[in-house]
């Protein structure tokens, strides 16, 4: 049923929900709540003046909107709350003041201050129940909140019916409530065992879809042949005797691992899992050697251009004695030079082609693929990493990179496709980035620290977790960090800032400025390109710290230390947090990764959040780690004893995987 046949949704409205990917009434009831809110509402004299409450109150006089700044107001009235006559302000609500009449019933959310008698509020709701439950989700510009309540409550009623993927047999061995309930319920819950029964569902039938799907295609490379490289692995020795550095025993292990993959007939399809800063490059690098050697090409894919770059830039000097030729190929390119590049890759006139999405482009033709490296593997979705790995005649061996340094049990669960090399050790010469945790009144410290680092010819990363500033939080913002740093300095160093609602020309250039060192001090909220090196940074400083993951955390840190040069981390944060503490104790990402997994903080997968292949509607591999494991063997199960041809959902999964190119 498409969402143009729901009442209430017209073309304007449905453009919004085309925007959600919501284009079918179907589409509308899988886009779940992300959060709720448990409506209890208690008299003021119950109120601490730390925990948000609700109360119940009566609007007493006529709302007064005052002005901070542009963009930035307060609205302020007295309320009657339990016979008590209170002082309310809100900010940034100024639209609400013709509907807030005198005599009003409204509900408040919000802190009570009793010294002040002063409420607050975050929020000002009307027609509200008690001990109810209310659904949040997440919205777009334009998109209000009543309305896709609205709509799904609609949609709810239509009582359609909703396909359950989770095979019959384990519906009945863990007992999980129909599709169709659990549906209902998780948009609509009375109680929290309601929300608790949906999820459970839900969140079974998300993981064993994917985790079936893993199995299917590790069935799949398990049966497809790719080429068998020829190659003198004396040339390789050689080659790396002649490094400036030695190899630590991981970066060997995982080198001979894919020497044996490329010399074998089976296509390779390999995941190199490292942590930052472990020197996964390199190996990537004698991947692309054992391939020229072979008479092959090599496509080097990265997700940035900046990172593209880099990665020329480093493998090019890796091979300035030797005949192997580099070809740089990025969107940014002018027609002509991009008319002369496709030339060259045609007729074979380069061996290593290092570039962007623009490999993908159908004018890319290789002459003989014979290896792809697809860098920070998890920021391509699959049909981009098919659709470079197609453009060999013969499906070329495959090597993936990525620095999400996550354990080794849920690596097999994620990507179980894959063969799997783990880098652990760190190279020597690298030197362990120094990380304190530092409260807000201690800033002092941190800005006698970067002054002198700056003074020392270095760089600072300084990371925010918002980009504006936020009028219902204490939270640092990228622009309130500027105007503060500024301050601080005297405006004798030049500093920028880098976030995500830039163009990516902008940050491209704002990048490309820090790297030449023009810019001394930038400010940025994750956007931090994962895998950005630049080698004269030297400190990073995170305010907040409290609001990110410690893999989050750990991602950031590996933008310094990135060199020879003795490098520091400054973690700010008021919170009482021992979690911060383990990012003092150690760098060591798997380490990280374990313990974050089991606080099961906040936070995703990856660190930094990013547009991947691997996203989930309600699933949290954290937090539901358990459910992936077991789901991970049931469907592998379910795969083996082809219990699936009675199943015509994963009968067409398999077919689709196993059949179709």
């Amino acid at each position: 049923m498409n969402i143009e046949q729901l009442k209430g949704i017209g073309p304007k409205n449905q453009a919004l929900l085309h925007k959600l990917d919501i284009n079918t009434v179907e589409d509308l009831l899988g886009y779940y709540p992300y959060r709720y809110s448990f409506i209890n509402i208690i008299n003021l004299n119950e109120a601490t003046s730390t925990e948000p409450i609700y109360v119940k109150g009566t609007i007493a006089t006529v709302p007064k909107v005052s002005y901070i700044r542009k963009n930035f107001n307060y609205l302020s009235f007295v309320a009657t709350v339990n016979e008590k006559l209170v002082n309310v302000k809100i900010f940034n609500r100024a639209f609400l003041k013709n509907i807030l009449t005198v005599g009003k019933a409204i509900v408040l959310l919000g802190k009570y201050d009793y010294l002040k008698n002063s409420f607050m509020a975050s929020e000002i709701k009307f027609n509200v129940q008690d001990k109810s439950i209310e659904p949040h989700y997440h919205l777009i510009s334009g998109l209000k909140e009543s309305m896709l309540i609205k709509w799904v409550d609609t949609a709810l009623a239509q009582n359609l019916n909703i396909a359950d993927h989770v095979p019959d047999y384990y519906n009945e061995k863990y007992e999980f409530i129909a599709k169709k309930d659990a549906v209902n319920l998780i948009h609509r819950p009375r109680t929290m065992a309601d929300i608790k029964k949906a999820k459970l569902k839900l969140i079974y039938e998300e993981l064993f879809d994917y985790t079936f799907k893993i199995n299917v295609l590790k069935l799949k490379n398990e049966k497809v042949l790719g080429l068998k490289h020829q190659f003198n692995r004396e040339e390789i020795t050689d080659f790396l005797a002649n490094l400036t550095f030695k190899l630590t025993e991981d970066q060997v292990t995982a080198i001979e691992d894919i020497l044996n993959d490329m010399q074998d007939e089976k296509r390779m399809n390999r995941l190199v899992l490292g942590d930052v800063g472990s020197g996964k490059t390199i190996v990537a690098i004698i991947s692309a050697l054992a391939n020229y050697l072979s008479g092959y090409q090599t496509a080097f894919m990265a997700p940035t251009e900046i990172l593209a770059k880099q990665h020329y830039e480093t493998i090019k000097n890796y091979f300035a004695n030797t005949n192997l030729k580099l070809l740089l190929l990025t969107g940014h390119m002018r027609a002509k030079e991009k008319q002369a590049a496709y030339a060259k890759i045609q007729n074979h006139e380069v061996d290593i082609i290092i570039g962007t999405h623009a490999l993908i482009n159908d004018n890319v033709v290789f002459a003989k693929l014979g290896l792809v490296v697809i860098d920070e593997q998890h920021l391509f979705g699959v049909k981009q990493r098919n659709a470079l790995q197609e453009k060999g005649n013969v499906g070329p061996d495959v090597l993936y990179l990525s620095a999400t340094p996550i354990p080794r049990s849920y690596a097999l669960c994620l990507y179980g496709d894959l063969d799997l090399s783990l880098i652990k050790t760190k190279p020597h010469r690298r030197k362990e980035v120094i990380t304190k945790v530092k409260k807000e009144k201690e800033i002092k410290d941190v800005l006698f620290k970067m002054l002198e680092e700056i003074k020392a010819g270095h760089q600072i990363f300084v990371v925010s977790p918002l980009i504006d500033e936020s009028e219902e939080s204490n939270l640092n913002s990228v622009k309130k960090l500027q105007e503060k740093l500024n301050t601080a300095f005297n405006n004798q160093v030049n500093i920028s800032i880098i976030h995500g609602k830039m163009k990516q020309t902008e940050k491209d250039t704002i990048m490309n400025d820090f790297l030449a060192g023009e810019i001394k001090i930038l400010i940025s909220t994750t956007v931090i390109e994962v895998g950005i090196d630049i080698p004269n940074a030297t400190m990073m400083v995170i305010f907040n710290a409290e609001r990110f993951g410690l893999a989050a955390l750990h991602q950031l840190r590996g933008r310094v230390g990135r060199n020879d040069l003795t490098s520091y981390c400054y973690l700010i944060s008021d919170h009482d947090n021992a979690r911060l503490k383990v990012m003092e104790e150690s760098t060591d990402g798997f380490y990280i990764s374990e313990k974050d997994f089991e606080q099961r903080g906040q936070g995703d997968l990856f660190g930094i959040k990013q547009s991947g292949d691997i996203t989930f509607k309600l699933a949290n591999i954290k937090n539901d780690h358990k459910i992936l494991f077991q789901a991970s063997q049931d469907s592998a199960q379910f795969l083996k004893s082809e219990a699936y041809l009675a199943n015509p959902y994963y009968q067409k999964i398999l077919d689709d995987i196993m059949f179709l190119d």
